[in-house]
């Protein structure tokens, strides 16, 4: 049976549609390390396993998300495991509330601010070039940007919203919900369902993507690595 490419999500992007930002071979990929610290293996053998630890950064780490647990690679060290609720949205994108912000897009020229309101809010893994992904969107009030989201992982017909990010001081306004929904409604305007990752134990964001059309779809499995010391 063909496992569905949301089943293996970082073996699927880097294998497909976006091959172009992987490196390694048909053993193992790694994602651009401007990107992130994605990485799979392209089963559970002795010699993929050995291609993908040998893609762990010497001073850094490998971050693999598989629908199973997945092994530990060889001469590493596990960093930490978590549980990951995939979701996809089912039906139309929730059409924008009259009261909504006004949101803009977002490029090069606010590379920085994306990337100190992701060290802030933590959505994920980021890097120097993880707002290169694809279409990212934020929220500015008086020229401070507030709130984002864009998009990552892309699958055939799908893509992965994703960097949603608030300041601290600026949630509880709506705009995570504004924004969420702004890159859904773009993503089927191009054809694709949306799809998205949240830590299974955040309550309130299953809440929320819930609410936007979000329906669980299973749970995904990652297991951040670095190389062993001994």
């Amino acid at each position: 049976m063909i496992a569905h490419p949301l089943d293996r999500p970082i073996w699927s992007m880097l294998t497909g549609r976006q091959a172009h930002l992987a490196e390694g071979d048909a053993r193992a990929v790694r994602i651009d390390r401007g990107y992130g610290p994605f990485g799979a293996a392209a089963d559970e053998a002795a010699e993929a396993q050995a291609a993908l630890a040998a893609l762990v950064p010497a001073d850094g780490e490998l971050w693999i998300v598989e629908g199973a647990p997945p092994p530990l690679p060889p001469a590493t060290r596990e960093v930490k495991r978590a549980v990951l609720a995939q979701m996809v949205a089912e039906g139309p994108p929730p059409p924008p509330r009259a009261d909504e912000p006004v949101i803009v897009a977002l490029g090069e020229a606010d590379a920085a601010e994306m990337r100190a309101l992701a060290e802030h809010a933590q959505p994920g893994p980021w890097g120097p070039k993880t707002h290169l992904y694809g279409p990212f969107f934020g929220v500015r009030e008086n020229g401070r940007l507030l709130a984002m989201a864009g998009q990552r992982m892309l699958m055939p017909g799908m893509a992965e919203v994703s960097g949603v990010a608030t300041w601290a001081d600026c949630r509880g306004r709506g705009l995570a919900r504004a924004l969420i929904g702004h890159v859904m409604r773009a993503m089927v305007a191009r054809g694709e369902t949306p799809f998205l990752h949240s830590y299974a134990d955040n309550a309130g964001a299953i809440a929320l993507y819930e609410s936007l059309g979000f329906r669980h779809r299973r749970q995904i499995h990652p297991l951040v690595v670095a190389r062993s010391t001994d």
